[in-house]
């Protein structure tokens, strides 16, 4: 179950919204924890074992934060055995078929044949717990006494599949005590429709022309096409999971938390060290608070700066799949950011036009490295971006980016002008206007009428 389903938005959050507001505040947690559960059984029906593996990972917890504090002197013991337990659940369940395939390429007559089913969520909610080991341990918060209250925080289901992720100290305060007002959540219900009118009407239509061209092949379009392709990535891989992070801080307004939120525009920046600040800002804090600052940051010189950047956007990498690509991927970043720190970045956040004719041309590469799998047709795609390379331009259908373009151009320019603020400060507007509700209605109608046609896609982020 998603949040952009029909299931979703007219079976579960009736029944469980109904429930959450009418019981008393003392227990809107229970009855969060158990609509919570319910809704990742949902996505677990054909793997019951894997909500096994999550109550475990509640409950290794918690009971390592409360051991640290009442055993201080094995402190270090239970933080370790508690990170163990989530970087070997994430090692078997994502990475282990990955490895066990590359062994059947060197190893004669070893076959891996069993198919490794990711958990959903496991990425996030890994991080999460690891997150509230740590801070434990550095006595950066005390750990939760209530085991409600962790697994709430653990499990809650606005956040829990495809973050933001959120760090205990965030929300402690309003795990114990929080206050339901309603233009909080009418604020959160329009936050929600945003989100869902963001991924359906705009993430979706736009990532048709992407898998499109993947079907005809990349050897097979020209020049144009392959150019219009990788920014239909661009826009969808954008708007699928800012709509989808909207949704998640709607929904979390609507149950009485403040979420983190996790864009900030990060398609006008105008290099890429100001695009990782603003785009999935949760991950890239939760990787300079427990990772780069622990390894030294750059407080050791340049070449200790850009070993830790290097371990930092490895593990980046990895952390979105088990893949030759993602690894390259995270490699080309770090490469990047280090030639920005240390060399042209000064110079194109002086000149911002030149900074963001430069960020037009990266943020689609970086994408496409992103998002091919194969290594060998990413070479095929980079020299139909590039024909100097193979030596022409076109394609055997010499005009077809004007078929496609003629078919998708009103998302693309959609693409182009929700990347700016200006629909933003539009909205901020209106928020107090009758028109601003009609609006909503407007997408809320159209997003529904999407959905019931078939026409959804999952969550690209759903898969990392």
């Amino acid at each position: 179950m998603v949040f952009s389903s029909l299931p979703f938005i007219f079976v579960f959050m009736p029944i469980f919204f109904g429930c959450y507001y009418l019981v008393p505040d003392r227990f809107k947690n229970a009855v969060l924890l158990i609509g919570s559960l319910s809704f990742y059984l949902v996505g677990t029906l054909d793997h019951p074992e894997y909500l096994t593996l999550f109550l475990l990972s509640i409950l290794v917890d918690f009971m390592m934060g409360i051991w640290m504090e009442d055993y201080p002197r094995y402190r270090r013991v239970f933080l370790v055995f508690g990170i163990v337990v989530h970087l070997t659940s994430l090692v078997i369940f994502k990475y282990l078929g990955f490895i066990l395939s590359e062994f059947e390429k060197v190893i004669p007559g070893y076959h891996f044949n069993e198919e490794i089913v990711l958990p959903i969520g496991i990425s996030f909610y890994s991080f999460q717990g690891i997150s509230y080991l740590v801070d434990v341990y550095t006595q950066k918060i005390r750990p939760a006494k209530s085991l409600l209250c962790y697994a709430v925080y653990l499990s809650m289901f606005a956040q829990l599949i495809a973050g933001p992720i959120v760090t205990y100290h965030e929300v402690q305060n309003e795990l114990t005590a929080r206050k339901m007002r309603w233009s909080t959540v009418r604020q959160g219900l329009a936050t929600f429709i945003l989100g869902l009118g963001l991924k359906v009407l705009l993430a979706n239509p736009v990532g048709k022309l992407w898998t499109q061209i993947g079907t005809i092949g990349f050897e097979s379009v020209s020049t144009p096409l392959a150019w219009m392709g990788i920014l239909a990535y661009t826009f969808q891989i954008y708007f699928d999971f800012w709509g989808y992070s909207l949704m998640a801080v709607g929904l979390g307004k609507m149950l009485g938390f403040h979420l983190p939120k996790n864009f900030d525009h990060p398609y006008l920046s105008v290099t890429m060290t100001e695009f990782w600040r603003r785009w999935h800002i949760t991950l890239g804090a939760w990787f300079r608070e427990y990772v780069y600052i622990p390894l030294g940051g750059n407080r050791h010189g340049k070449r200790q700066t850009i070993r830790n950047l290097g371990i930092v956007w490895l593990l980046t990498g990895i952390w979105h799949g088990a893949g030759y690509h993602f690894m390259l991927w995270g490699l080309v970043l770090w490469v990047i950011l280090v030639l920005e720190r240390f060399w042209i970045g000064s110079f194109f956040t002086k000149h911002r036009l030149a900074g963001h004719l430069y960020m037009m041309l990266i943020i689609p590469l970086t994408w496409a490295i992103f998002a091919i799998d194969d290594i060998s047709q990413l070479g095929v795609f980079f020299t139909r971006l590039f024909p100097f390379f193979n030596g022409g331009m076109w394609s055997s259908f010499r005009y077809d980016y004007v078929k496609y373009f003629s078919l998708y151009y009103p998302f693309l320019l959609a693409g182009l002008l929700f990347s700016t603020r200006l629909p933003v400060r539009l909205m901020n507007k209106l928020r107090r206007k009758r028109i601003f509700w009609i609006g909503l209605l407007v997408i809320f109608g159209a997003s529904v009428y999407c959905l019931q046609q078939g026409l959804n896609d999952p969550f690209l982020y759903f898969q990392f």
